[in-house]
């Protein structure tokens, strides 16, 4: 299995930390939040990644290098010139990526079982799947609707109130989902996965356990809490 990480974004939400650090170089008691995302892809049998970055790039390839340290293989996705969007870096990276991968956001902590979603996925013969968390807008605004195994709708910017599951921050894809994304011009995972809505192609995963995520200061802090009662555990 293979997970795509996109770590490309300016993280503006984060600023002024990410004005001259990258959302992934962000440093979590002691250790950048990508060392942590890491350790959970190893630890659950994932040593395939392909980082795809743009802003302040260099400074996440050149701490993390190969991956080799802990226990994965990175290669690494670059944006040269204006961002592409979180799907656009999907299309830049063509050329690293299965046929089948999932892509995880750059500022998200998960708590997940990825052979247990790979081996739903592969019951059907569908272009993607977007793993739901149950939310009821509690942990941030949600974004998803269901239609029984398919998501229903899927929008940051307009919501109703069948909406109670948000994207989770892990999804799987096809790569010849990929086709349906115009190349070097900029494109949202949302525009992509609207499409794949409109054909009956995006699978629901409801999962049960809550996520973390770094890309606002207040889920900066609460998984900076998380960490911190971890380490305290025996």
């Amino acid at each position: 299995m293979q997970v795509v990480i996109l770590a490309g974004g300016l993280a503006t939400r984060l600023r002024p930390i990410t004005s001259s650090t990258p959302k992934s170089m962000v440093i979590v008691q002691g250790r950048p939040f990508l060392e942590y995302q890491l350790e959970f892809l190893r630890n659950n049998g994932i040593n395939e990644i392909v980082l795809c970055v743009g802003h302040l790039k260099e400074q996440i390839e050149f701490y993390f290098t190969d991956g080799s340290r802990y226990g994965v293989n990175i290669r690494y996705s670059k944006e040269k010139g204006p961002l592409l969007g979180t799907a656009g870096a999907l299309k830049n990276a063509f050329d690293l990526l299965d046929d089948i991968f999932f892509v995880m956001y750059g500022d998200s902590y998960l708590f997940l079982d990825f052979k247990e979603v790979w081996r739903y996925f592969n019951q059907f013969q569908k272009f993607g799947l977007m793993v739901v968390y149950k939310n009821n807008n509690r942990y941030d605004t949600s974004n998803v609707s269901l239609d029984g195994v398919f998501v229903k709708r899927y929008s940051k910017t307009e919501q109703d109130r069948e909406m109670i599951y948000i994207d989770y921050g892990v999804s799987l894809i096809r790569k010849m989902a990929l086709e349906l994304i115009p190349k070097d011009e900029y494109y949202s995972l949302e525009s992509l996965f609207s499409s794949l809505i409109a054909q009956k192609e995006l699978l629901a995963f409801p999962i049960q356990e809550r996520f973390y995520e770094i890309g606002s200061k207040k889920g900066l802090a609460e998984f900076q809490n998380y960490i911190t009662k971890k380490k305290s555990q025996p």
